[in-house]
């Protein structure tokens, strides 16, 4: 879609900025989420009932997955601000893909990813 709307190179200079900070934090959390569920989990219960062996291992399988799943989220999130910092490169940034029109500063400021305006998410409900 051609469009003669987008973002200023110095607006588009700040959105990457705020894009990159946001890349560094979201490798970081995900650092901690793999390093959570890889731990082995060994918090020296071998002495302990079994039933609360049992229990423990239980709520540990639980918090795995849930951590896996934040995991594959935190990933998703990363891979839609690199596309993000790409659409920049390219100064598409900003433009809904749906309407063609710019997405509002605040919007991208909250979510930089946004490919979406509030009117084309809308339409899509």
């Amino acid at each position: 879609m051609e469009t003669t709307n987008r973002y200023s190179d110095k607006d588009l200079e700040k959105f990457k900025n705020l894009i990159e900070e946001k890349i560094i934090k979201a490798n970081a959390d995900l650092d901690l989420l793999r390093s959570s569920y890889m731990n082995d989990g060994n918090n020296g219960t071998e002495d302990t009932s079994p039933t609360f062996k049992a229990f423990e291992e239980g709520s540990e399988t639980m918090s795995k997955e849930a951590n896996t799943q934040l995991a594959l989220r935190q990933e998703k999130f990363i891979r839609d601000l690199n596309n993000a910092l790409i659409r920049i490169k390219n100064k598409t940034y900003g433009v809904c893909r749906i309407t063609g029109k710019l997405i509002n500063k605040k919007r991208l400021t909250l979510v930089p990813h946004a490919t979406l305006s509030i009117k084309a998410k809308n339409m899509q409900k």
